[in-house]
């Protein structure tokens, strides 16, 4: 995909994402495809103009809807996990938000299915990656606390908010190899994966992390 056209890409250096990567490089990321997409994917398409100019900084933002989109960081970080699997022909993202992680999966994934609880998140979000000329993408405005059995199994599935307890109920929709990604807790929070083996699903954990709550239903 070429992002070269994006709208305001004049607005951000080729030295501001530069800067980006070298700082996700002294953070240990170190997949060269993650650094590579990470640096052409314009994060700043996908938040508001008013705070464009922070961007590419290390910090999450805000989306609306009392939602963010995370920082550079742990977006390459679960990316750089999800890369992991042995295959990449289906993944599923629990939690669009503005569609940033959605569109860098995107890159790397044959299809990324993905489901966003509130209306007004799903349908910006389908919109912006329909601008931008993603498109094998599946995006649905639902409630995604159980995953999405129907369309399963998949080879990474991913949550972009922080569950309240290990979400059982999604390891079932993996392939054998696949993997879950997930942040879990309420005020302290924990990144974790949990790997199929031939031996049955075995959990990492990985690092601290702050995530919005998952919550179900529909907004």
């Amino acid at each position: 995909m070429n992002f070269n056209n994006v709208p305001g890409m004049g607005m951000t250096s080729a030295r501001t994402r530069t800067r980006m990567i070298d700082r996700l490089k002294s953070q240990g990321i170190t997949h060269p495809e993650v650094l590579t997409i990470m640096g052409e994917v314009p994060r700043h398409a996908f938040v508001d103009e008013a705070i464009s100019h922070k961007a590419y900084d290390d910090m999450s933002l805000p989306i609306g809807h009392g939602q963010t989109i995370s920082q550079p960081y742990i977006v390459a970080r679960m990316t750089e996990l999800a890369l992991g699997a042995p295959q990449r022909d289906k993944v599923l993202e629990i939690g669009t938000g503005c569609g940033y992680q959605t569109t860098v999966l995107a890159q790397f994934f044959k299809t990324v299915y993905s489901i966003e609880r509130i209306g007004g998140l799903a349908k910006q979000a389908r919109e912006r990656l329909s601008t931008l000329g993603v498109l094998n993408t599946r995006l649905r405005h639902g409630d995604g606390s159980r995953g999405l059995p129907d369309s399963g199994p998949f080879d990474v599935i991913m949550l972009t908010a922080a569950a309240p307890i290990v979400p059982e109920a999604m390891i079932a929709q993996l392939k054998p190899g696949g993997r879950m990604i997930f942040p879990v807790g309420g005020d302290t929070q924990e990144l974790r994966m949990i790997e199929i083996t031939p031996e049955g699903p075995v959990e990492q954990r990985l690092e601290r992390v702050k995530f919005v709550p998952l919550l179900p239903g529909m907004a």
